[in-house]
């Protein structure tokens, strides 16, 4: 099909001058709307505007102006149906070929950390779709595009065809269109049942990308990556990533994102073998995180919310690991890791806006999948409920709150002991409480770490007393939980007569 007249309309102008000038080459005559008609025009092409071809105006601040019988006319009739081609010259509606259109960024928009309701509404693109789903619906004669990326094949046919594209590229073009509009509608969608607090009538996976991995957990397993993954972290070197380095990094950065103060966390199979804070020194929240667990982290993950500096490069170089995130890392530092051929250094580019912002988690099942929303909760030191009779102190109440937020992170059944800036035991995903603790006690002998004094976090209530008495009598001077079971009482006595302070958070944290 010979494209004899293109609309072009982005918000990406990405490689958008190149394919308008081979356009104008071809004899093409472009219609097109605001800051695209502006940069085609000052590229010295002629540029015809919308409200030109309509004879109609913008207007309502741009919400109306592609949104008339011209322009989906021009894009629907059939051009080989009598009745259609005789009702569109009736009309003067000339047929238009070709349909290159962005939307409006939705999804960035809302991820931003000041987006307003009526910032996401305005964001919300009318004309866009509409255009592109009229163009992919007559892909028969019309060509369109999406995707700048798409530009290089289609200038490609025009050259090849003198002008013309072919039907093999406008079907894969037409199938590109109704997958971004779908994601696009998905993306809106989640967002409105989220803000409005309405439970999804039905999901929709929003995919805008997709990447082949090596393999899956095993080498025997196929995998693929989709989504936006790739926009939200950079690699800086070392091996491609793997499905369980992406896991890891998932892991990882949902963990980290539960801290403000300088923090480093350790990470195995996803989860955290220690975890460490320092006001002053990322080194020093290194060897914290490290003393934790000596043995575990090799080949583990290694995740923190500060740029790693050369004196922390320098200490982590020492082991062995597999991936390192980090928000940036110094030139001296990189010098340092890049030593490592095949250490995998990743820059974490998403906002902490974003890590904390309700969402969703996906597992599949036999015949479907499980949604629900994520884990996003933040307890506060208001939220505490004291149940014993002893108060915590201050102190115990900073380790209180510092383990809960690790503990969230740790496989169920989880124990997390330690004080409040480190860890100092973890037990993770047993069958019985009380051997998880037993677990993270151990770790704490075996890195040979004193638990008295320390506090002991666990993501759910003590359904015994014995798992407390246990806790009490490593060394635990606090303990912190959801509360909630038919034993609560039971469990209160338990922590008095062992001199214990307790709080119950009213939150669960499970992650099965």
């Amino acid at each position: 099909m010979k494209i004899q007249r293109a609309l072009l309309s982005v918000s990406d102008k990405t490689g958008l001058i190149d394919l308008a000038r081979v356009l104008e080459k071809f004899n093409v005559e472009l219609l097109s709307t605001g800051g695209t008609a502006k940069a085609i025009r000052e590229a010295g092409i002629p540029v015809k505007d919308v409200s030109e071809h309509t004879g109609f105006p913008e207007m309502m601040d741009g919400r109306v102006k592609t949104l008339h019988p011209k322009i989906h006319g021009g894009l629907l009739f059939v051009r080989d149906n009598k009745t259609h081609v005789d009702q569109a010259a009736a009309h003067d509606i000339a047929p238009i070929d070709l349909v290159v259109v962005n939307l409006y960024p939705f999804e960035k928009t809302v991820a931003k950390a000041d987006c307003t309701l009526e910032d996401a509404i305005e964001n919300i693109d009318i004309g866009g779709p509409s255009m592109l789903r009229s163009a992919a619906k007559n892909h028969r004669s019309v060509t369109v595009i999406v995707d700048p990326s798409d530009y290089a094949s289609v200038i490609n046919d025009l050259e090849e065809l003198n002008g013309a594209t072919s039907y093999e590229l406008r079907k894969r073009l037409a199938a590109k269109v109704f997958a971004t509009t779908a994601a696009y509608d998905a993306a809106i969608s989640q967002f409105f049942h989220a803000a409005y607090q309405i439970p999804l009538p039905s999901f929709h996976m929003v995919s805008h990308g997709r990447k082949e991995l090596r393999y899956g957990e095993n080498p025997h397993q196929q995998a693929t990556l989709y989504g936006d993954f790739s926009n939200l972290f950079t690699q800086l070197h070392g091996k491609e990533l793997s499905f369980n380095n992406i896991l890891d990094i998932s892991a990882a950065t949902n963990l980290i994102s539960e801290f403000d103060q300088p923090t480093i966390a350790i990470l195995k199979h996803t989860n955290p073998c220690g975890v460490g804070s320092d006001p002053v020194s990322l080194r020093a929240a290194w060897e914290k995180a490290l003393a934790t667990d000596r043995q575990s982290p090799f080949g583990g993950i290694i995740v923190t919310n500060r740029c790693v500096d050369l004196e922390l490069a320098e200490a982590i170089k020492e082991i062995f690991s597999e991936v390192i995130i980090a928000p940036d890392f110094e030139a001296a530092a990189l010098e340092v890791l890049r030593m490592k051929k095949n250490l995998r250094l990743i820059i974490d580019k998403m906002p902490l806006a974003r890590k904390r912002a309700p969402g969703l988690n996906i597992r599949t099942v036999p015949g479907g999948v499980l949604v629900q929303t994520k884990d996003v909760v933040r307890v506060t030191e208001k939220e505490l409920k004291v149940v014993t009779k002893r108060q915590p102190t201050p102190d115990e109440l900073e380790a209180l709150l510092f383990n809960w937020r690790i503990v969230k992170h740790v496989k169920s059944n989880a124990i997390v002991y330690g004080t409040k800036d480190r860890t100092l035991g973890v037990g993770a995903g047993q069958m019985s409480r009380v051997d998880s603790s037993r677990i993270a006690v151990w770790k704490a002998g075996e890195a040979s770490l004193d638990l008295k004094g320390s506090v002991i976090a666990s993501d759910a209530f003590f359904p015994f007393a014995d798992g407390l008495i246990a806790a009490a009598q490593a060394g635990a001077t606090a303990a912190i939980q959801p509360g909630g079971s038919q034993r609560d009482e039971e469990v209160i006595k338990a922590a008095d007569a062992h001199n214990l302070a307790m709080v119950f958070t009213g939150h669960r944290h499970f992650q099965h």
